[in-house]
């Protein structure tokens, strides 16, 4: 017993876990009786147990587990919590409690699961049952099968869901256990019960003997449907009526409950769909077509038997149905006609809806086969036609069958009324709304009168339908034209109609409504105003007179009384005429018999006095007695409407009006008058009374109608007056009654007769009428006047002008009989408001055109052509009919199919031409498009799947012009659109998604098949593209909006578990964000309160987005409080409560508790709350936030805060940001919620809200840096992880902002902190925010040190260094970046702190390090003082320490190019000189260099080089850059993408990139065997160059920040690559016209730069770009750089803006490619290059050119033709062929004129010869210009700069003017001046004359560097060596030369030019001037040696000394010695 005392002590919920079965049995026994006792549902004690309940049904012992189910029984049955233990706890008593051998036990288990049923758990306790039917255990199966039976039995067949359970029954009947067999049959019999013969088709496979003994069964069973005998919690107002009628006996059950409990399952849902198309006879297209009847028989055949499948897998069954539809429509066998009809009626039925699309094509086809005679055809025809009419809506048959209504055959205007009649049976009250009832109803009245009996039986029968259906008030105003015999004859047609299923129609009780006492209908002033205007007051008032009820009964009081008005007018409406003499007697009851004697009198006094009694008469007379018509046809008794006394005519008019508004005034009396009152519309004197009598027509037989016959008769007269004043009467008219029911087809064509007329007064009252009438329809109105003269179409336009923006006046009329009427319709129907043509869409009212008989089977034919070009033209032929058209009708023949076919064709631009027609067709069919939605428009959403982006934006504008017309409905009904879904392609995927995600929030309802989606929507959640993803995560909440949160909960069942998780997850997450439905329009507060009011759509729009946006906390108040929110009158409170807010709005938000922080704090650390720590925040994390922020912040912040709407998030924040500086303080104290809140912003998907966001957080940084506030350890990480999450976020700009907040968030939290957070950031799955992250860490350990790595530098560092491995080069690189930023920090250690590294890692690592362009910081704490400043500038491109920006996107090359060519042609001449200067602070300090190194580096190493090793060879080491691309090896295999990318990646804006790029592409071209495949790149590869000089210009260069070294590294590396490509002259000739001028210019551009001389090394640069050019103008396609040349010399001519330099150098370089010409000219295409001169002297005609200030173009341009000339003699003018209008051109005069004189130029010879003979202008050239020309030359030779430059071009002069007298310029100078000038031209002639070949004089200006005169190949090295030196003595100031122009030209460099990569992988050269001599020297070891061999004299780097040997260079070596000690 010891041992029972201790467990007896334990708690309940603990004894029920104990090992001991006592203790467990002990344990339920408690439980049991706490569960009895405990009376809250919702007590949290239910919770202790929650993961008990299990345990307790499956307790291993027997006696213990009774006691469990029956405390779990009573459990499930009192917890509000028990629903949560379903699955579980079923699974459980399946498994454990129905194999007991206890009757009880299973018992008791039974109870539970049924239990579990009662609160709302059917779905889950279903399935665990059903698949309990798959144990191996018969007595578990029987269990199962005897509960399903006994739910079924108590709960019925709508909570128990049948069609998964006979989808396993017949399994059942194959058991082996007969008690499993015997169990079957229980539960068939019991199904049957609830579902009949639906049960059927499922058993039929079974035993015959068992389905025998199940038929013997059911057919005793009782006829009566069973009822529910037991209720689920949400039922129990059905349970307490059902106790009620068992204590009466049962016995009163009415129809209701029958139709309760009607069958629930459709036979169809449980049928298995058969796939048909397959199992076709192969050759059935053939036979079908065979000409002998048999045959085509036998095709049928096989069909019917494959039709006759109840139900049919979906699929493509066009052809099929063509086929089918074609034997129906032109077989002459009738028999075949029958056959065919039963196949599509198979077809229908077994599709169902999805038949729907291909209803359209088939029954215009079988509606015209109706003309046969035969029962059997009519009869197939019939079923055919029914059966598709379930598939589709009336609404997409309608035009159909309207277009045979008129047709001359009485056969199919029978058989369409009585397709109606049965189609109507199928209808409801809103599947037959007015719109679709209106037009057939009109066509039926036609058929009425029909004089074949047949037919008006039939429409009789289809009206009678009607009005059962939808009653006679909604069907009567369509009958006003009709007879009371008619009439009765529809009604008793009505009665006899017996609707499907019992129905009770809604006409049903009509007489019943005619005996009830009429109300009194509200006067004409009180009618509801239908349009805006205020609130009006009319429904309610109408209502009490009615009723003294409270306000929500006036509806249907008004209503009754509406009703019996009407009932008794209507045959007023149908009043017959009356003969003469009738109504002379009727007349002479009611008027003085003096009036009746006068009215005709001759004279007009006593007609005067007869019109005042008749007056008198009719004022007195009562209403009832008032016989109108007689009265009216009285007035009309001669002389009638011919009075000619104005005073008598006045007053029948006002007669007129009087009788129309006192009287029951019928149409037949207005057919009287109204053409006498038009007559005298446009009198002057009588107008005024014929406008009163119109209007009081217009009251009483309704203004749509009198507008329609007034304008007929104005216009059939020719008086312009009368015609004139009817449209004014008529504008008026609109405005007093309101555009309702305005037909506006009737008159548009008069209103166009008008605009054409003479009459000015005519034309500018219609197009008064028209803005009246464009106020109520809007722009759909200016369609129909669109081919009007463009003149008048101005005043329309004008007029429409005017009403824009206007809404339409309130009515201040109404029809009088229809008041009642239309007020009960407002309230019922919710049309359109009265602004609108009352309720109708203005687009039905367009005249549309018919162009089936366009389509012909030709241009079908055509469509669907294998030539593309025909099918082209057949698509323009059909954009050209529909154009033509304008507005067409539905019927577009085959039309849809044969674009259908084009979606999908190969031939992309067909698609889109296919879709634009698609879209032509949206907008020129309207409405009507809606049939064709499943046949072309589903197809649509099929291409947005195509690879192609702009495709794809052709269909999905496509799609969204087609739903504008359609509306969404038919797109989500049916299972099309889940269907395209299914297609795995992310492009359709994502398109389809967003577009729902666009689209579903607009939408008030929607088809339930929208839950067909669902699947495919939790698929896309988790698909491999991670833009579906977005998308289907963005569409969740939108499908929850309308589906529910529950539904979809539950279609997660099916998913995997794993995925299940990830799917509820985002489930809840869309929960939150879950959209408000919209509000349902004019349906605001109880239905007749006077906020009912209906508002135009103007007025409405206007005030929309507010009431919308306030109203929805209220919407969600009500769903969660019941119906408490609908109570009371919903007028007033909300305004005052609006009021109220808006008060508070003005006090603080946020409110300063003290110590409230420290409070929250300290809950968290006690655990108290949640810690804030999430992967996605839950639910009770946000709620409580919500809890917590409430006490301080204001109320109404809150609520926008938490809204479910992303707008009042936004809203909210900017409250925030005008609060921040305002409320500094209270801010700060609630900062910790501030930021979780925001941490919450960064899981939703809206950038909006997120970039507001981040706005307010960068400003709050700031805010609390300012204030010197420290963030605290829980406010830091409440937020800062959340943060990191989206520094990794895919938009640039939300990254930019990230990395800025972080930057700010170092200075008020301190960086070593921040540190741990990035770390973890870098564990993330995101690459890119692994790599920023990594970037952050970089620039960490930058600004602050080695201190900042936390927990230790070698902890992070290896965890950092895991990464150089990673998969993603960005977060390599950047891993590569932060392990270098500690390298510069802490030096070599950095190996020791990484840890073990891959060969490959390391060797990367190793490589990024040498390559660095960082160097170890001299000054430690100096660097530490200029890195902070860039961190307080985040907006600063390079801010963040020159991240590194993305990579770009190799296929954005060529646009970006085309940008840079646009930028450059506006800003790089005038925005070169203005580039800044580099900062002091920024340039190399030489001095401290010295000073530093001195130690470090003694000279006397120096010394020790032996100076006579310079002699000896050198070995350049073979440059390794194996470690820049481990790809590039292979590079000859590698593919085009390869090159593309490494190319794109030259014109990076990140400097290291670039130089990587560079090198790797130089590595290929340095390499013959494989240079070959930049092939077809060349032009690329220059283009991204192009873009990075430029950069390097407009960007690096003024940025004074960017070390300059760098900068000079990357030109370094630009200019080797272009030298190794222009070397290589296969290569060098790909290069384009275009691109080589860019890069000319470029090159032109950076010699020309006046900051490179600033930069160290910069004039090195220069001479490389010298070299270069030289490179490109000897090697490039001859053809293309001479065009180019010209081009660019246009150019800069025409620019005023850049240097006048830049075209010198242009045209220099022209003077030599001419020099080349005699060696090139066969290779040149001369005709090309004469259309460029051809363009060059248009542009600068001859007189033009000679007015530039220089006349060197002119030059130029003449030279190279007089060479071009000499060269190819006479022949040249054959070359003239590409130039348009040669006559005209000034080049073919000028070339004519020098071939004639081309005698003179053959005695010259060689280059030099040639040039003189180009310009050979002495004879011509006057003495003036030669004076001007020396004089230029002198100055030059005097100024310091360019005196070398001015005595190379006096020597030039010389050679070329042998006689030029230069005494005059040097006759006034100084004898020494004399002396340098002799002396300088000896030194040219003399260099000149030394070399092999004679060169060219300076092709291109070098800055700071000396006019090296190009030497030979060989000869060129050591000069460049000598100008090293040279540059190195000025450096140490033994050296001052002045800068100057030069001259240089070479040809091609030595081969062995060190590669890009070596001075990649060379260390950087900061160190010393002595350590650059060293290398310096070495190279002139080589370049010396090279130079001995070749035995020629050196090339002179300066001017003054002739001869330099080894012992000078010692000597000056010896002076930097002496200078450095």
């Amino acid at each position: 017993m010891g041992d029972d005392s201790e467990w007896m002590k334990l708690p309940i919920d603990q004894k029920c876990e104990h090992k001991l079965w006592k203790a467990r049995l002990n344990g339920y026994e408690e439980a049991l009786k706490l569960f009895q006792r405990i009376e809250d549902e919702k007590s949290p004690e239910w919770g202790k147990y929650l993961g008990l309940i299990k345990k307790f049904v499956t307790d291993s012992n027997a006696v213990a587990q009774l006691k469990g189910l029956e405390a779990a029984l009573a459990f499930v049955e009192n917890a509000h919590v028990a629903g949560k233990t379903t699955g579980e706890v079923v699974s459980g008593v399946v498994t454990k409690v129905f194999n007991q051998p206890k009757a009880r036990a299973k018992e008791l288990g039974m109870d539970i699961c049924l239990m579990y049923i009662e609160i709302e758990k059917a779905e889950v306790v279903q399935d665990e049952l059903l698949k309990g039917l798959d144990n191996k255990n018969p007595k578990i199966v029987v269990a199962c099968i005897e509960t399903l039976r006994k739910a079924l039995s108590d709960f019925g067949s709508k909570t128990v869901t049948l069609k998964p359970v006979v989808k396993v029954l017949a399994k059942q009947f194959e058991s082996r256990e007969k008690a499993v067999r015997d169990e079957a049959k229980l539960l068939a019999v019991e199904i049957y019960k609830w579902i009949r013969d639906a049960l059927r088709p499922p058993l039929q496979s079974i035993n015959s003997v068992q389905l025998k003994e199940l038929e013997e069964e059911w057919v005793k069973l009782p006829s009566s449907p069973p009822k529910q005998t037991r209720f689920l919690r949400s039922q129990q107002d059905l349970k307490a009526k059902f106790e009620q009628q068992q204590a009466q006996g049962g016995e009163q059950s009415d129809g209701e409950d029958e139709e309760e409990t009607a069958v629930a399952v459709d036979p169809y849902e449980l049928l298995e769909p058969v796939e048909i198309l397959s199992k076709m006879p192969k050759d059935f297209y053939e036979k079908i077509e065979a000409k002998k009847w048999q045959e085509r028989k036998e095709a049928l055949e096989a069909i019917e038997a494959l039709t006759k499948n109840p139900k049919l897998e979906n699929g493509d069954y066009g052809d099929l149905v063509r086929a089918l539809k074609k034997v129906v429509g032109k077989d002459a066998n009738v028999m075949l006609v029958s056959m065919s009809a039963k196949c599509l009626a198979g077809l229908a039925a077994g599709l169902r809806k999805k038949f729907g699309t291909y209803a359209g094509q088939v029954v215009p086809t079988i509606l015209e086969k109706f003309k046969e005679k035969k029962p059997q055809v009519v009869q197939s025809l019939q079923e055919a036609i029914d059966a598709i009419f379930l598939t589709t809506t009336l609404q997409n048959l309608s035009e159909d069958v309207l277009a045979v209504m008129d047709n001359k055959n009485p056969s199919i205007k029978q058989q369409a009324s009585l397709f109606l009649a049965r189609s109507f049976r199928h209808c409801t009250q809103a599947t037959l709304p007015k719109s679709v009832l209106k037009p057939l109803c009109a066509a039926l009245i036609k058929q009425v009168n029909d004089s074949a009996p047949e037919v008006r039986d039939a429409a009789f029968e289809a009206l009678g339908t009607a009005m059962k259906v939808v009653g006679e008030k909604a069907v009567n105003p369509f009958l006003t034209d009709l007879d009371k015999l008619k009439l009765d004859k529809i009604k008793e047609c009505a009665d006899k109609v017996e609707l499907p299923g019992g129905r009770k129609g809604a006409g049903g009780g009509g007489a019943a409504v005619e005996k009830k006492p009429a109300a009194k209908a509200a006067p004409p002033s009180e009618a509801p105003s239908k349009s805006s205007g205020p609130p009006k007051k009319s429904q309610t008032a109408a209502a009490s007179k009615v009723s003294a009820g409270p306000p929500k009964k006036g509806k249907a009081a008004s209503a009754a009384g509406g009703k019996t008005k009407k009932t008794s007018d209507s045959k007023d409406f149908t009043e017959t005429e009356l003969s003469v003499e009738a109504c002379e007697d009727l007349a002479a009851g009611v008027l003085p018999a003096s009036c009746l004697q006068q009215l005709d009198s001759a004279n007009w006094k006593e007609r005067l006095a007869s019109m005042e009694d008749f007056q008198r008469a009719v004022e007195t007379m009562d209403r009832a007695v008032m016989p109108c018509q007689a009265l009216v046809k009285m007035l009309a008794k001669k002389p009638g409407w011919k009075e000619t006394n104005f005073q008598v005519m006045q007053m029948k008019l006002h007669i007129v009006a009087l009788i129309a508004q006192r009287g029951q005034f019928s149409k037949t009396s207005a057919f009287v008058v109204l053409d006498g009152l038009v007559d005298k519309v446009g009198d002057v004197k009588c107008g005024g009374n014929a406008k009163e009598g119109l209007t009081a027509i217009g009251e009483a037989c309704s203004l749509p109608w009198t507008a329609e016959q007034v304008v007929s008769m104005a216009f059939a007269q020719k008086n312009p007056k009368n015609q004139a004043e009817a449209l004014n009467w008529l504008a008026n008219a609109m405005k007093e009654f309101g555009f309702a029911g305005i037909n506006v087809k009737a008159f548009i064509n008069n209103v166009k007769t008008a605009l054409g007329a003479t009459n000015p007064a005519v034309r500018t009252a219609a197009i008064t009428l028209l803005g009246v009438m464009y106020l109520y329809m809007g722009a759909p109105l200016r369609m129909f006047f669109e081919d009007e003269k463009p003149a008048l179409l101005v005043q329309i336009d004008a007029e429409f002008e005017k009403m824009q923006g206007q809404s339409p006046p309130a009515p201040i009329r109404a029809t009088k009989k229809t008041a009642a009427d239309e007020e009960e319709d407002e309230g019922e129907e919710h049309d359109e408001d009265g602004g609108g043509a009352g309720g109708k869409d203005i687009m039905d009212l367009l005249p549309r055109t018919d162009i089936s008989d366009k389509i012909t089977a030709d241009l079908v034919s055509k469509i669907g052509d294998k030539n593309w070009k025909i099918r082209k033209e057949g698509l323009d032929e059909a954009a050209a009919i529909i154009s033509e058209a304008k507005f067409i009708t539905a019927n577009v023949g085959e039309l849809p199919l044969a674009l259908k076919g084009r979606l999908n064709d190969s031939n992309k631009i067909l698609v889109q031409q296919s879709l634009t027609i698609l879209q032509q067709l949206a907008a020129a069919m309207g409405p009507g498009l809606k049939q064709h939605v499943k046949a072309l428009g589903f197809p649509v959403i099929t291409v947005l799947g195509d690879s192609k982006a702009n495709v794809r934006m052709a269909a999905m504008t496509t799609l969204q012009a087609w739903v504008e017309q359609t509306g969404m409905k038919d797109w989500l009904e049916g299972e099309d659109l889940s269907e395209e879904l299914k297609r795995e392609n992310p492009f359709l995927r994502q398109e389809v998604l967003g577009w729902l995600a666009e689209k579903l929030p607009t939408l008030r309802t929607v088809p339930g098949d929208l839950m067909l989606c669902i699947p495919q929507l939790y698929a896309c959640l988790e698909d491999r593209n991670g833009d579906v993803r977005k998308k289907a995560q963005d569409a969740l909440p939108t499908f929850m909006m309308h589906l529910g949160y529950d539904k979809m909960n539950k279609a997660t069942g099916k998913l995997k578990p794993s995925s299940k998780d990830q799917v509820v997850a985002m489930l809840e997450k869309a929960r939150a964000v879950m959209p408000a439905k919209p509000a349902a329009p004019a349906k605001t507060g109880g239905k007749g309160s006077a906020e009912a009011s209906r508002s135009a759509s103007a007025s409405r729009s206007a005030a929309a987005s507010e009431d919308v946006a306030d109203s929805k906390p209220e919407v969600k108040k009500i769903r969660g409080g019941g119906v408490a929110g609908k109570k009371g009158p919903a007028g007033k409170k909300p305004a005052a409560k609006g009021m109220k807010e808006d008060e508070d709005k003005s006090g603080p938000i946020f409110i300063l508790i003290p110590n409230a922080k420290e409070q929250r704090i300290k809950e968290e650390k006690q655990l108290k709350i949640l810690k804030w720590n999430f992967i996605t925040p839950r639910d009770e994390y946000v709620e409580q936030l919500k809890t917590q922020m409430s006490t301080c912040i204001a109320k109404w912040l809150q609520d926008e805060l938490f809204h479910f709407d992303f707008q009042r998030h936004v809203k909210a924040i900017g409250v925030m940001i005008e609060r921040l500086e305002s409320e500094t303080e209270a801010t700060i104290s609630c900062l910790d919620l501030i930021l979780k809140w925001f941490s919450l912003r960064f899981f939703d998907t809206n950038t909006t809200v997120l970039m507001k966001v981040l706005e307010y957080l960068k400003l709050l940084f700031t805010m609390l840096n300012r204030e010197n506030y420290h963030l605290t350890e829980y406010e830091a990480t409440s937020f800062v992880p959340y943060l990191i999450l989206k520094v990794g976020e895919s938009k640039d700009v939300v990254r930019k902002d990230v990395r800025a907040i972080l930057a700010m968030l170092c200075k008020v939290y301190p960086a070593s902190k921040v540190f741990p957070f990035l770390m973890e950031g870098t564990k993330s799955k995101n690459s890119k925010q692994r790599s920023e992250c990594l970037e952050e860490l970089g620039c960490l350990i930058d600004g602050y040190g080695m201190n900042v790595c936390q927990p230790t530098p070698a902890k992070s560092l290896k965890e950092i260094a895991v990464h150089i491995g990673d998969r993603d080069t960005s977060v390599r690189n950047a891993a590569l970046n932060t392990v270098v930023a500690v390298y510069n920090a802490c030096g070599d250690q950095v190996y020791k702190l990484i840890g073990n590294l891959s060969e490959k890692d390391l060797s990367m690592l190793e490589e990024r390090i040498k390559r660095s362009a960082k160097k170890t910081p001299a000054a430690p704490a100096k660097q530490s003082t200029t890195e902070k400043p860039q961190r307080e500038h985040p907006t600063h491109p390079n801010a963040t320490f020159l991240r590194k920006p993305a990579q770009e996107d190799p296929n954005k090359l060529k646009i970006m190019y085309r940008t840079y060519r646009i930028q450059a042609r506006q800003n790089a001449h005038h925005s070169e000189p203005s580039h800044p200067s580099i900062p002091k602070e920024f340039q190399l300090d030489l001095d401290m260099i010295e000073k530093d190194q001195s130690q470090v580096c003694e000279l006397p190493d120096l010394v020790q080089h032996k100076l006579d090793e310079l002699l000896e060879p050198i070995m350049i080491p073979k440059p390794k850059i194996r470690s820049v691309s481990p790809h590039f090896d292979d590079l000859h295999n590698s593919t085009a993408s390869t090159i593309n990318f490494v190319i794109s990646q030259v014109a990076s804006g990140d400097i290291n990139t670039s130089i990587q790029a560079l090198a790797q592409i130089d590595e290929v071209l340095r390499q013959e065997d494989k240079a070959d495949v930049m092939s077809g790149h060349i032009d690329q590869l220059l283009i991204a160059t192009i873009m990075q000089l430029r950069l390097i210009n407009s960007t690096h260069l003024a940025d004074d920040r960017m070390d300059k070294k760098d900068i000079i590294k990357l030109y370094s590396c630009i200019m080797g690559n272009m030298l190794s490509l222009f070397s290589m002259e296969a290569l060098a000739r790909e290069a384009s016209m275009g691109v080589l001028k860019d890069l000319m210019h470029g090159l032109i551009t950076l010699m020309l730069d006046t900051r490179m001389e600033d930069v160290e090394d910069g004039t090195q640069v220069i001479r490389s770009v010298n070299l270069l050019v030289i490179r490109v103008l000897e090697n490039s396609d001859q053809t293309n750089i001479i065009s180019a040349l010209l081009v660019l010399l246009q150019d800069t001519l025409v620019s005023t803006a850049g240097s006048p330099k830049v075209s010198e150098l242009v045209m220099k370089c022209l003077w030599r490619i001419i020099r080349f010409l005699p060696e090139t000219i066969n290779n040149i295409n001369l005709d090309r290059i004469l259309l460029d001169v051809h363009n060059f002297m248009k542009v600068f005609p001859k007189e033009k050119l000679k007015q530039l200030k220089s006349d060197v173009p002119h030059r130029t341009l003449k030279t190279l033709l007089h060479t071009l000339c000499k060269l190819t003699g006479a022949k040249i003018l054959d070359h003239l062929s590409m130039i348009e209008n040669r006559n005209e051109s000034e080049l073919e005069a000028h070339l004519r004129r020098v071939v004639k004189h081309s005698g003179n130029l053959s005695g010259m010879k060689g280059d030099r010869g040639n040039e003189k003979m180009g310009l050979r202008t002495d004879d011509r050239m006057s003495k003036a210009k030669v004076s001007d020309i020396l004089s230029e030359i002198f100055k030059k030779i005097g100024s310091k700069e360019n005196t070398k430059e001015g005595l190379t071009e006096l020597y030039e002069y010389k050679q070329k003017y042998s006689d030029a007298d230069l005494e005059p310029f040097l006759k006034n100078t100084s004898q020494f001046f004399q002396s340098y000038v002799e002396r300088g031209l000896r030194m040219i002639e003399s260099e000149r004359e030394g070399k092999t070949r004679i060169q060219t004089s300076a092709v291109i200006p070098q800055h700071g560097s000396d006019s090296g005169l190009s030497g030979s190949n060989e000869e060129l090295k050591p000069a460049v060596y000598y100008e090293r030196l040279k540059i190195l003595r000025q450096r140490q100031g033994l050296e001052n030369t002045s800068r100057q122009q030069g001259v240089g030209g070479s040809d091609d460099e030595p081969q062995q030019r060190p590669a890009i990569s070596s001075l990649l992988s060379s260390k950087p050269s900061v160190a010393s001037s002595t350590d650059m001599l060293h290398s310096k020297l070495s190279q002139l070891k080589e370049s010396r040696e090279l130079y001995q061999q070749e035995h020629n004299s050196p090339t002179h780097a300066r001017s003054a000394s002739p001869a330099t040997n080894l012992d000078d260079l010692k000597k000056r070596l010896e002076r930097i010695k002496s200078n450095r000690q």
